[in-house]
C-alpha cells in the first residue's frame, strides 16, 4: 500500500515529474491512498474551479485512509522520538506519519529534508519503516 503525501498529488495535478510518474504508477498498480490530512491540504489550496475539479476527482479515486487512536499514538511516539533526537517536522507530517505507520504502508514524498528525516528511500522517494 502507497500512502501519498499531499506533495507528490500536487505533482500529479500538475504533472511535475517525477512524482507525477510515481503517482500514476501507484494508481495504475491500485496501491495508491492517501489521508484525510492531504485531502485537507490539496483542498485548502483549490484557487479555481477547475482546481477544485481536479482535487475532488483525484480524491474520489482512491481511498482515503482517516486519523484513529492508533495513527495517534504512533504519530505521537515519532514526534517524540524525532525531537529526542533533535529532528523537528510538523505537527502536520506526523499526523500522516502515524497514519502511514499505523497501516503498514509506505509513505510516497518528496526527498526534501530527508537527511534531517533519516529516513530511507525508494523509487526515489522516501518511506518511514515502522517503528
Amino acid at each position: 500500500m502507497i500512502i501519498a503525501d499531499t506533495d507528490v498529488l500536487i505533482d500529479y495535478l500538475e504533472g511535475r515529474r517525477p512524482g507525477a510518474e510515481a503517482v500514476s504508477l501507484a494508481l495504475r498498480q491500485d496501491q495508491l491512498q492517501t489521508s484525510t490530512l492531504s485531502c485537507f491540504e490539496l483542498l485548502v489550496g483549490v484557487r479555481s474551479n477547475r482546481q477544485q475539479e481536479n482535487v475532488l476527482a483525484l480524491l474520489d479515486s482512491i481511498p482515503i485512509l482517516m486519523l484513529d487512536f492508533d495513527a495517534a499514538r504512533k504519530a505521537a511516539e515519532l514526534h517524540r522520538l524525532l525531537e529526542r533526537s533533535g529532528i523537528r517536522i510538523g505537527m502536520g507530517d506526523s499526523l500522516i506519519a502515524g497514519i502511514v505507520l499505523a497501516r503498514g504502508g509506505t509513505l510516497l514524498t518528496e526527498l526534501r529534508h530527508s537527511a534531517e528525516r533519516n529516513t530511507f528511500f525508494i523509487w526515489g522517494y522516501n518511506f518511514i519503516p515502522s517503528l
